[in-house]
């Protein structure tokens, strides 16, 4: 069976400012009626990819293709059947429904349809009671809802969406997401998100892209990528905080052993390797009391020191000296519950297939 054509590719990538090159990207593909987020550390060029996607900058070489076609020479012709929501909401300052209508009006859809697909959009945002209030009265969520109700107004193909929620409280974020969330399964538009919040991405997103540096570093599915990370500075951006340099002893069974320190630790792998570095994320890593013999399912337990200890609302982000170092997270009764403070003794335990060997 033929392979789909992507709705939106990218082929040979490369935008520079001055002389400093912030965008290589070789290929990226966007199927037809997916969700692709692009995620990354401030500066890695997720921005500047989203404004070339969105055909708002020319590169220096490569080119953006829509539906499989380049799109050097008819730029405006198919940003006409795009629509673009960035972090600021951009609204006129007029009432909430002329910015709603306003996309439609410029590409010529008729007053009856405007009017039909703004009641719908105002609707489906929870905004409607605000269609006759002037824009510049807005909170912060309300705008964003006008101006999400204003994108998908206009019924593009594609939707690009450039941080929409990074101002905004997490309550007014979490039911934004959700809004979003549903919008896009109901639309089914094919839609790249730009996005620094893992949480967001694993709601929204079918695919996520890595850039560091202004280069895709991994891209699949979030889970995948969140649990797998490709390479070091992948890893530290998705999350994982223990990473320490380990060498194969043994292995049997789809399992190696690894001598990190003193201690020997279990990981589920088919190996291939010699060396690498040991992953772990900080909720993967229980603690308990020194004086407690090891149970559960964990087949590697460290014993420690904390050395230590933030709280943060509901968890408590703990750090241990076991020789190497570790972080975990507790909640924040479990940390009051063990005594934990810097210099108390404790195990840290954590399964083997909750550890990933970036091979070295």
């Amino acid at each position: 069976m033929a392979a789909l054509t992507p709705k939106l590719s990218v082929r040979g990538l490369v935008a520079k400012r001055a002389s400093h090159r912030v965008l290589d990207v070789p290929a990226l593909d966007v199927p037809a009626g997916r969700v692709l987020a692009i995620i990354g550390p401030n500066g890695a060029g997720k921005t500047t990819l989203l404004l070339h996607l969105a055909l708002l900058e020319r590169p220096q070489r490569g080119d953006v293709r829509f539906d499989g076609a380049p799109s050097s020479g008819r730029e405006l012709a198919l940003r006409r059947r795009m629509a673009v929501a960035f972090q600021e909401p951009l609204l006129l300052d007029r009432t909430v429904r002329a910015n709603v209508e306003e996309g439609m009006r410029l590409r010529g859809v008729g007053g009856r349809e405007r009017r039909a697909r703004a009641d719908r959009w105002l609707r489906q945002f929870g905004i409607e009671a605000l269609a006759q209030r002037s824009a510049r009265t807005l909170s912060g969520g309300e705008a964003q809802r006008a101006s999400l109700a204003r994108a998908f107004a206009l019924q593009p193909e594609v939707l690009l969406l450039d941080e929409p929620f990074s101002a905004l409280d997490q309550p007014t974020r979490e039911t934004l997401t959700a809004d979003l969330a549903a919008a896009l399964a109901e639309t089914g538009v094919t839609a790249v998100l730009v996005s620094h919040d893992r949480d967001e991405v694993a709601r929204l997103a079918d695919e996520v892209a890595v850039m560091i540096d202004g280069r895709i570093t991994q891209i699949g599915a979030p889970a995948d990528v969140f649990r797998a990370p490709a390479d070091e500075a992948t890893a530290a951006f998705v999350g994982v905080q223990t990473m320490i340099p380990a060498t194969v002893v043994g292995g049997a069974d789809g399992l190696l052993t690894l001598a990190a320190g003193a201690h020997h630790i279990d990981a589920v792998s088919g190996g291939g390797f010699s060396a690498a570095l040991v992953c772990l994320r900080p909720e993967d890593i229980s603690i308990g009391a020194a004086t407690e013999a090891a149970g559960g399912s964990a087949r590697n337990h460290l014993p420690g020191e904390v050395t230590r200890i933030t709280y943060s609302g509901a968890d408590a982000r703990v750090e241990i000296d076991a020789g190497v170092p570790l972080v975990a997270r507790v909640t924040r009764r479990s940390a009051e519950e063990l005594a934990l403070a810097p210099g108390a003794r404790v195990v840290a335990s954590f399964k083997a297939t909750a550890v990933h060997l970036i091979p070295r």
